[in-house]
């Protein structure tokens, strides 16, 4: 049997950019992706701790260092600049390896600084 499990997290970071004529996904400081080990283009969940809204887009590379985190497209419309969000990426596997498996957990500090 294969369950999902939360692979990676980051938690509580801020939004800082919002841009609703780009053609959609969520652009991520690149530092930030490394430390939670999630990749261009996968597949993530991003939860707005300020108005409640859950969406799940793609991530795309920000600059590194930089600590952009910003809704592109349609999702620029689930959140304001200065909004705290929580990104969420999940993994399938079996059941036996999910038991020991240790998520990626990221706790940014302020500016969205690792």
């Amino acid at each position: 049997m294969e369950i999902e499990v939360l692979k990676s997290k980051i938690h509580r970071i801020a939004i800082t950019e919002a841009n609703l004529h780009y053609i959609g996904s969520l652009t991520l400081d690149e530092d930030l992706m490394d430390a939670a080990n999630i990749i261009e283009n996968e597949k993530v969940q991003v939860v707005n701790v300020n108005n409640g809204t859950r969406l799940e887009t793609y991530v795309i590379k920000g600059k590194r260092g930089s600590g952009v985190c910003c809704l592109n497209g349609p999702a620029a419309r689930q959140g304001s600049v200065g909004d705290v969000v929580i990104i969420i990426s999940y993994a399938t596997m079996q059941f036996e390896v999910a038991k020991t498996f240790k998520p990626w957990l990221v706790f940014p500090k302020e500016a969205n600084k690792l």
